[in-house]
């Protein structure tokens, strides 16, 4: 294979497995065996030391193996650091040299099932995707007139001040440092809470609450302490062991409820913000852990009987962020919820749901919703994840934001504090339209639900969005969706191919897998050199 990936060139050693996939897998195969991921060993070896990072691993161990079965985990986990390790890059090729042994045993057999799952994804994912983009082809039965609109996507005609407060709480010896983004404006100012995603932090999201700050809207963007990029940084370091506590479940709902708290306070006796913070029109955005965050306080509610029947259901899951999930079970008891009843609107972008909120827990909510998924999210799946939650929400006012060619990340801006570089293979292409999309569909939302201004209802409409879409990032908009529609994408699909099975067992796992063709190849077991 090392001289195949170097060459292209197929010797007496490998000629006995090329012709097995065609020439198109064949192609593919040599790019996979040698694309480079700029990974820092460090990080590698941190997050494989993770209860997360270590479970994947013992799944990839199943796979793959060296003549000593005993140590096949270590040798697994000691060849992907070291591949970290080379100057010239991380790639899939430098692992296998790196294993301690010259012999790897691959079994297909279990190998077959884990690219099954990540087909699976992938294959439904599109026919999802195309469900819902026809879909929003039929709801944009008229043009929308731009030339007498107002552009969304520009800051608004306000100017606003950013000041930090650092809110305690002793009670659970958490601090809560917060942004607040205040338009200049003596009225009172609904209020918009951001929540960030996991190893992120209140900086990720400035642009957006510039945005809504020019809008009128008194912007409050929390960090939470336990899973922010401080929390990343510290695991780099070795000074914590994990990604994030389970307790992280609770306490980042809590964290808002306290914050809104603080804020009621403020307003009374604060001269800056008396009389300035409506804190009966109460929206929030969160994306990643923030989407679960902005879910929860909304009012979907935790079943703890499900979420444990579905981890004890994923022991081959890849789903990254059903294993993250699945750390909320370590907790001594679930509430039944956390909702605060100011929040009257939530946005959640790129949520994970399916297993702590699932069905039950999402036909809670009451409030006006907005999912927001993208296409190429490998790290909360878009059907399992985003889509099918959408159709099991109950409230009238739901919207479902499908952003084809985002990936998990695609939301963020970099930060000065990030932990890990956002790296433009993680984001995806040209981020910047999606952030447009975002500026554009969180104003108008929470301009109709917070501050009662209906003409800007006719701004989340599929004829809106379908004017204001630009190349290679496409945003559709859909305002129903049934699991009828997507009971065919619901089936087990397996579509296997050989080189997505390669690439699968040796990237690391939390970064973007590549959506390859889907041909089929017969299954067999082989001894590799």
């Amino acid at each position: 294979m090392e001289t195949y990936a170097r060459t292209g060139q197929i010797d007496s050693k490998f000629a006995d497995y090329a012709p097995r996939i065609n020439s198109k897998q064949l192609a593919q195969l040599q790019q996979l065996l040698s694309t480079k991921i700029p990974l820092n060993s460090v990080a590698v070896s941190q997050f494989l030391h993770t209860p997360i990072g270590e479970e994947l691993l013992g799944r990839l161990a199943q796979v793959i193996q060296t003549d000593d079965l005993a140590s096949e985990f270590h040798a697994l986990r000691d060849a992907m650091i070291l591949a970290a390790r080379n100057p010239q890059g991380f790639t899939p090729l430098e692992v296998l040299r790196q294993f301690p042994s010259e012999t790897v045993y691959i079994k297909l057999e279990k190998a077959l099932a884990l690219v099954g799952e990540v087909n699976q994804f992938v294959n439904q994912t599109n026919d999802a995707s195309m469900v819902v983009n026809q879909k929003a082809t039929l709801e944009a039965q008229f043009p929308f007139d731009l030339s007498r609109s107002e552009n969304l996507r520009q800051p608004g005609r306000l100017a606003w001040k950013k000041q930090t407060l650092t809110l305690s709480d002793p009670e659970r010896d958490r601090q809560i440092p917060t942004d607040l983004y205040l338009p200049h404006s003596r009225t009172r100012h609904p209020i918009v809470v951001i929540s960030h995603g996991l190893g992120s932090d209140r900086f990720s999201f400035a642009y957006l609450a510039e945005h809504l700050a020019s809008y009128g809207f008194a912007v409050v963007v929390p960090e939470h302490s336990g899973s922010d990029s401080n929390q990343l940084a510290m695991l780099l370091a070795g000074r914590v062991r994990d990604i994030t506590s389970p307790q992280e479940f609770l306490d980042r709902p809590i964290d808002v409820s306290k914050l809104l708290n603080k804020l009621e306070q403020l307003s009374r006796f604060d001269p800056e913000l008396q009389g300035r913070l409506d804190l009966q029109s109460v929206g929030i955005v969160g994306q990643s852990f923030g989407g679960y965050t902005a879910l929860a306080v909304a009012g979907a509610t935790f079943q703890a009987q499900h979420l444990k029947t579905m981890c004890q259901a994923s022991q081959d899951s890849l789903n990254l962020s059903l294993l993250l999930q699945c750390g909320a079970t370590q907790l001594p008891q679930l509430p039944s919820h956390l909702s605060d009843p100011r929040i009257k609107a939530a946005i959640a972008i790129n949520p994970f749901s399916s297993a702590i909120f699932g069905q039950a827990g999402l036909s809670q909510i009451r409030v006006p919703t907005m999912i927001v998924a993208s296409s190429a999210d490998t790290i909360a799946p878009t059907l399992p994840e985003q889509i099918q939650p959408f159709t099991w929400l109950t409230t009238p006012n739901k919207y479902l934001a499908l952003i084809t060619g985002a990936t998990h990340f695609s939301a963020l801006a970099s930060s000065p504090n990030e932990a890990i570089p956002v790296l433009p293979f993680v984001v995806g292409t040209n981020p910047i339209p999606m952030h447009q999309y975002l500026k554009a569909l969180n104003a108008a939302f929470f301009k109709t639900y917070l501050m009662n201004q209906q003409q800007y209802r006719s701004y989340l409409s599929a004829n809106y969005v379908k004017t204001i879409n630009q190349l290679p990032i496409q945003l559709a908009l859909v305002k129903t969706l049934s699991t009828s529609d997507l009971s065919k994408n619901l089936e087990d699909r397996l579509s296997l191919n050989l080189s997505a099975c390669i690439l699968l067992l040796l990237v690391f796992a939390p970064f973007p897998l590549w959506d390859w063709a889907s041909n089929s190849v017969k299954p067999y077991t082989r001894r590799l050199m």
